[in-house]
């Protein structure tokens, strides 16, 4: 199958783009390795797949329309998987034009240019922020989603409906998934998992945003590389669907299991918290499960150590990854 992945150099897209490449699938990356955080980290994360006769890059913006229609006249995508955004809850909230620019149009020309070049599959990566800061959990696809608490997830929401319009008036299958805080080998640097590592390993203060007793679902990357997977096998119709661990860790534990896994302490920086953020995510992945049989494999206890090994082996050889805000 000849796929399309936007977003193809970043953290997520690039396991998928090496998964698929793996399956004999033949990609388009689509990427304008911006600045939100260092560009060289993102052609590192492609320099293995882009030694494949089956891999081809478009360098671009996705909201430059006659680019986007080329590279689709070109490669001809049998299935568009659309995981380029502008990230972040909190940089959203400084820059909301901005994320309703790249995350909105852009998501609006993609689904024009799968109209026009006859795709009839698109996958989107949403986020579990669509579901606000709702107090009932765990999360489950069917809850009302109205009241986005951040510009970021206004948008994510935005592209699920537009996702359902080209599918009732077009016919083009259309399946939004929502992750819920992936981390793994090539996280980007400010993510608080990544931040948190380097911070203790140097000795510097980890700021902790409220009292430590907010919660996330976090899930290791290869459990949302396998539901993305199945996803692309699967997609028929119009879909939702949670992919997750489905349990969730306060804060402090986080904190807490990164400083075992470093054997070094953490020194806490008590921080209000802040507007945009939840007190819980956790993702009820029942329709997942009997939809396209996920399964996540990777406990969050498993993976906090899996990622201070690579996090060391990416120091040892390159030293620390900065932080970088967007521009």
């Amino acid at each position: 199958m000849r796929v399309l992945v936007t977003g193809g150099a970043g953290f997520i897209g690039s396991h998928l783009v090496e998964r698929l490449l793996g399956k004999e699938h033949e990609v388009l990356v689509l990427d304008d390795f911006d600045d939100y955080y260092d560009p060289a980290l993102k052609r590192e994360n492609v320099r293995a797949a882009s030694a494949s006769a089956r891999w081809r890059l478009v360098e671009g913006d996705i909201r430059d329309g006659a680019l986007v229609e080329r590279a689709f006249g070109d490669f001809a995508p049998e299935l568009v998987v659309h995981l380029a955004a502008r990230a972040g809850v909190r940089p959203s909230i400084e820059l909301p034009l901005l994320y309703e620019d790249v995350n909105v149009k852009g998501t609006q020309i993609l689904l024009e240019a799968s109209r026009k070049a006859g795709v009839k599959k698109f996958l989107f990566a949403s986020s579990s922020s669509v579901y606000g800061d709702e107090a009932r959990v765990p999360f489950s696809e069917s809850d009302p989603v109205e009241r986005p608490v951040s510009p970021y997830a206004a948008t994510k929401r935005a592209g699920e409906l537009l996702g359902y319009t080209y599918w009732h008036l077009h016919g083009i299958a259309f399946w939004g998934l929502r992750f819920f805080t992936v981390y793994g080998p090539r996280q980007r640097p400010e993510m608080a998992i990544h931040k948190f590592t380097r911070l203790i390993d140097e000795g510097l203060e980890v700021p902790q945003f409220g009292d430590g007793s907010s919660r996330r679902d976090y899930t290791w990357i290869e459990d949302i590389i396998d539901g993305v997977e199945a996803a692309v096998e699967k997609i028929d119709g119009y879909e939702i669907l949670n992919l997750g661990e489905s349990k969730t860790t306060s804060l402090s534990e986080l904190i807490e299991m990164i400083a075992r896994a470093l054997g070094k302490p953490a020194r806490i920086r008590r921080m209000p918290f802040q507007p945009g953020d939840v007190q819980a995510t956790y993702a009820d992945i029942s329709r997942a499960a009997a939809r396209i049989g996920y399964a996540p494999q990777c406990s969050v206890e498993a993976g906090i150590p899996r990622f201070v090994a690579w996090y060391r082996e990416r120091r040892a050889l390159s030293g620390p990854l900065p932080d970088r805000r967007p521009s």
